[in-house]
């Protein structure tokens, strides 16, 4: 028989790779893995235009991903608001954010993070007329996702596209701290709940 424990791992292998429970870290990383993913969570949950929690594990899967926060949408969507672009923008600084608040210090964990959030801002600004300063137009995109590749631009139309990204994600991590701020306690007993348990579901 096939349950929804192996229907689970099935999507998960098929979308980030085998666990690689062989790949043996260190108490110290662990530790941090836990409270990085925990922040993404916790982000999550308290964003009010972001998909359910859907589950949080620190087993590494695939060649990179040491850990990882799952959203599950409720509903088949084609549009996204700018409310819920922004919530994903918090959403991916959640991590970096709880490294920050419980280490002081930050660590190259946050790399993809940071991709994906610099590509959606980007996208925000330079594609989707999300910016007042850049106004309602779309500059287009290469292949790649380079949004210089449409319409020659302006030097100085570059300079404020490269300005607003950067507010966007700088107002994206502040909203991550004060979440988490305010929810430290719960960051640290979910954080050591993770620890223990290496998977909770939503």
């Amino acid at each position: 028989s096939v349950s929804e424990d192996e229907l689970e791992e099935a999507i998960d292998r098929a979308s980030m790779g085998l666990e690689r429970k062989s790949r043996v870290m260190s108490e110290k990383e662990k530790t941090r893995v836990a409270f990085h993913e925990m922040g993404h969570a916790l982000v999550a949950h308290y964003c009010e235009n972001l998909d359910p929690v859907h589950r949080i594990t620190i087993i590494p899967r695939g060649t990179a991903a040491l850990g990882l926060t799952m959203t599950r949408p409720l509903e088949d969507r084609y549009l996204a608001t700018e409310p819920e672009l922004n919530d994903m923008l918090a959403f991916a600084m959640g991590g970096r954010v709880a490294e920050e608040i419980v280490f002081s210090e930050i660590s190259t964990g946050a790399q993809n993070d940071l991709e994906k959030a610099t590509q959606i801002a980007r996208a925000m600004v330079a594609e989707y007329g999300m910016s007042e300063k850049v106004g309602p137009l779309s500059l287009g995109h290469d292949d790649q996702g380079n949004p210089f590749a449409g319409p020659k631009i302006s030097g100085h139309t570059a300079e404020t596209i490269d300005e607003e990204v950067a507010r966007l994600l700088n107002e994206a991590h502040d909203r991550a701290e004060r979440i988490l701020r305010e929810k430290r306690t719960l960051l640290n007993e979910l954080s050591g709940l993770l620890l223990v348990t290496a998977t909770i579901d939503g």
